[in-house]
């Protein structure tokens, strides 16, 4: 039942956000941008919170110095809870750094390789996605498909597909967007199928496999696959503008992570102790050392920063999928890290 009420929540809210959105986006954005700059990360967190978010969580790890934590607003704002920088919370496509690093093990391993096509992997989608025999593993890990991005399919998010399988069959025997390789377009489908190959290759779950290879090398105990692996009171409430119930319950396949084990995860991207010899340079030739992520009540974003050898992870508990949350979030997190670039320099 509280599933079935948080999609009709949704239904109702995703166009009345498009109307607010539309009076008041750019007065929000004016004002987070035009507020004098604050001298520490913490009065920046606050700030945040008075310019709408319900919660925020932020971690600082600069070289030299332990980690730095940060946190306003609510847990949950029903039973007022305040936000704790240790919760877990859905970290969305941030994910996709764990899967490009699994790729470049199984493909220094040589069980796989970045050149083998959908259909070599997958026969069985000859037919199914266009230009199968064309899109190889690389395109696929590069967003450089061609193939739809399952997200952007009529009710995804009011009516989330329940396995990998019903996921993938909204996509199935669409046009492809463009020829592979012959443009860039972010999709999600890209990434479910490679999961999917991962387990394949793997004989394991890629959940099991990216544990073994990436979280318990470095130490990791509070990264998770699924909400259903975790208690459900240590995940960080999930807010949509304009609805006042909490919509964490609501499941879209998200890991989940602390900002700490993010943060130990990117630095250990970024600085290279995190691959075995061979790896570092299979995974700079096929993807990113940053990322951000977005679901329904969460949006991230995971950084380092040469110039002040500075990883920075920011948590916000509050979207409305129209853009201006997301902008807002962009500029706390920008703020931050100018504060920390100043404190840096004096």
């Amino acid at each position: 039942m509280r599933k079935e009420k948080t999609k009709r929540i949704l239904r109702i809210a995703l166009p009345i956000g498009t109307l607010i959105s539309m009076f008041f986006v750019p007065w929000i954005l004016v004002w987070a941008w035009i507020l004098p700059l604050p001298d520490t990360v913490q009065e920046q967190v606050d700030d945040a919170i008075g310019n709408g978010f319900d919660g925020i969580i932020v971690y600082v790890d600069q070289s030299g110095n332990p980690p730095e934590f940060y946190a306003a607003g609510w847990h949950d704002r029903k039973n007022k809870i305040p936000a704790d920088p240790k919760a877990l919370f859905k970290i969305a496509s941030i994910s996709k750094l764990y899967d490009a690093v699994a790729i470049t093990k199984l493909v220094l391993d040589q069980r796989l390789s970045l050149d083998k096509t959908l259909a070599d992997y997958f026969p069985e989608l000859v037919g199914r996605i266009e230009h199968a025999g064309k899109i190889t593993l690389r395109i696929m890990v590069q967003h450089r498909s061609g193939i739809p991005n399952l997200t952007d399919t009529p009710n995804f998010w009011t009516n989330p597909p329940k396995s990998s399988k019903e996921a993938l069959e909204r996509v199935l025997d669409l046009p492809a967007n463009f020829e592979p390789d012959e443009d860039y377009e972010y999709s999600n489908t890209n990434y479910l199928l490679i999961s999917e190959l991962i387990e394949k290759v793997a004989g394991m779950s890629e959940s099991q496999y990216i544990k073994e290879e990436i979280l318990v090398p470095l130490g990791l105990k509070n990264t998770f696959s699924s909400l259903s692996d975790v208690d459900m009171e240590d995940v960080m409430s999930g807010y949509y503008v304009g609805i006042e119930d909490d919509i964490k319950t609501a499941d879209y396949g998200s890991m989940l992570a602390t900002a700490e084990d993010v943060g130990i995860f990117l630095r250990a991207l970024n600085d290279g102790s995190l691959f075995e010899e061979g790896e570092q340079e299979i995974y700079s030739s096929i993807y990113v050392y940053e990322h951000a992520g977005l679901v329904p009540g969460y949006q991230s974003i995971a950084k380092y920063h040469k110039d002040i050898d500075t990883v920075v992870i920011q948590f916000v508990n509050t979207t409305n999928f129209d853009g201006y949350t997301w902008n807002l979030s962009e500029i706390t997190y920008n703020r931050i890290v100018k504060i920390l670039r100043n404190k840096k320099s004096s």
